[in-house]
């Protein structure tokens, strides 16, 4: 495809350019009907008269409809970009950039989606579209048992699986690590039960404080209502999670102010699982939190990361120093982007 397209853009270059312009406004659209020109036109960085142009053009094909509310999608439009995804990738340079940026963070695989979820919430629905259907290709029929980790990008990708998964698969989702103090929403025990409801899943709750002692977690491990829990997360053949900025991640737990002044100190970058790592990976702090441990995703055969936003650029790179070498990392094109500047190959 991509030889194909070289060639395309060899003789008709504007071809190319054509559609490409004209697939990002229908995304746009999408993201933000209703919406108005002047509105589109700063979004999309063109002017009104260029903008007018082309959604004349997509109103008389029938992809749009117009009215004093704004323009929005017809059904054909909806469908047209559906269409249009897989052949955008390979516009957009993506399997190029995918390839080149795994092979920079140390890993299998990297999927990218158009857009810069920093700027654009509607891309965090793409994440979640795309982990949806990179799980319903990969994972084995039977039985899964699937950890998730809390936050607000897996919140936001939770809401988009659906039941495509659960096909010749008996899902059971539990939460990767113990996390009650955050969001309730944003807690990963609300995440496994939304990913559950969406799929016609199953779900199992792990009611553990967030900051424990090292004198309270011990004979956590042991109480009859959290062993049963933690037996199938040690068994668990599908973890996802996403990465956290270490400061954002500090605050949002309320953390002590001494810890965050010691995590400044040590030039803290980035989270996950409860660690706290600095820009070369290594561990300045960790969360003495009940379940899964970094070390256990090297046993895992399913590693799904998900995190975007070139804000998160800098914590991604720190994290993946200890990414599994089977990780999936789903990201977005303004992450990839900051992660590939100035990388050499």
């Amino acid at each position: 495809m991509q030889n194909d397209l070289a060639w395309i853009e060899m003789i008709a270059p504007d071809f190319l350019n054509t559609i490409r312009q004209r697939y990002l406004i229908l995304q746009r659209i999408q993201w933000m009907e209703p919406v108005g020109r002047r509105t589109l036109s700063l979004e999309l960085d063109l002017s009104e008269r260029v903008l007018r142009t082309e959604t004349d053009f997509l109103k008389s094909s029938g992809l749009i409809l117009s009215s004093k509310s704004g323009m929005v999608l017809t059904e054909a439009g909806h469908e047209i970009l559906v269409k249009l995804d897989g052949l955008m990738s390979d516009l957009l340079g993506f399997p190029k950039k995918e390839k080149q940026l795994a092979s920079i963070l140390g890993i299998d695989h990297v999927l990218i989606v158009s857009g810069d979820s920093d700027q654009q919430p509607p891309v965090l629905r793409r994440l979640g579209q795309l982990l949806n259907n990179t799980l319903s290709m990969l994972l084995p029929d039977g039985r899964n048992v699937v950890a998730a980790m809390g936050g607000t990008t897996m919140a936001a990708v939770a809401k988009e699986l659906t039941p495509l998964l659960s096909r010749e698969r008996q899902l059971l989702f539990v939460p990767a690590r113990g996390g009650i103090g955050e969001l309730v929403d944003i807690q990963a025990n609300a995440i496994c039960s939304q990913m559950a409801q969406n799929t016609g899943g199953e779900h199992r709750s792990l009611y553990v404080p967030e900051n424990v002692s090292e004198r309270t977690y011990e004979p956590l491990l042991k109480e009859p209502s959290i062993k049963p829990v933690l037996d199938l997360i040690a068994h668990a053949n599908v973890v996802i999670h996403s990465i956290g900025d270490a400061m954002t991640m500090a605050s949002r737990r309320q953390m002590p102010a001494d810890v965050i002044e010691a995590l400044k100190a040590k030039q803290a970058v980035a989270e996950a699982f409860g660690y706290f790592f600095d820009e070369t990976g290594q561990v300045v702090y960790k969360i003495p939190r009940v379940g899964l441990q970094i070390r256990d995703l090297n046993d895992i055969p399913y590693v799904f990361a998900v995190a975007a936003g070139a804000k998160k650029a800098k914590a991604i790179r720190a994290y993946m120093h200890n990414a599994p070498h089977q990780t999936w990392f789903i990201t977005d094109e303004a992450a990839a982007n900051s992660l590939l500047k100035g990388a050499t190959f």
